[in-house]
C-alpha cells in the first residue's frame, strides 16, 4: 500500500473519531437557538451556551441560563427540549 494512501486513510480515520461526536453533540443546538430567535430575543453567546446545557441534558440549567438572557419562561422551555431531543 502506498504511504499517501495509508495517511490518507489514518487522517480520514482521526476526524471521523475525534470530530463526529463533536458534531452529534452540538446538532440540536441551531433548533434552540432558532426557536429563542423566533420568540423576538437575540440570540447571544448566552443563548448559545445555555442551548449546549440543554444538549447535555442539564434542562433546569438551559431553561434558568435562557431566561436569565431574557427568554420568555415557555419559549426557554421549550427551547431547552429542542435541544435535549434527538436529531430528527
Amino acid at each position: 500500500m502506498r504511504m499517501s494512501v495509508r495517511i490518507a486513510g489514518v487522517l480520514t480515520g482521526l476526524t471521523l473519531v475525534l470530530g463526529g461526536g463533536a458534531f452529534a453533540a452540538h446538532a440540536d443546538i441551531p433548533a434552540c437557538t432558532n426557536l429563542v430567535a423566533q420568540s423576538g430575543v437575540a440570540v447571544s453567546d448566552a443563548v448559545t451556551s445555555a442551548c449546549v446545557q440543554g444538549v447535555h441534558n442539564d434542562l433546569d440549567g438551559c431553561v434558568g441560563a435562557l431566561t436569565a438572557a431574557g427568554v420568555a419562561g415557555g419559549a426557554a422551555n421549550g427551547a431547552c427540549r429542542m435541544a435535549a431531543s434527538p436529531p430528527r
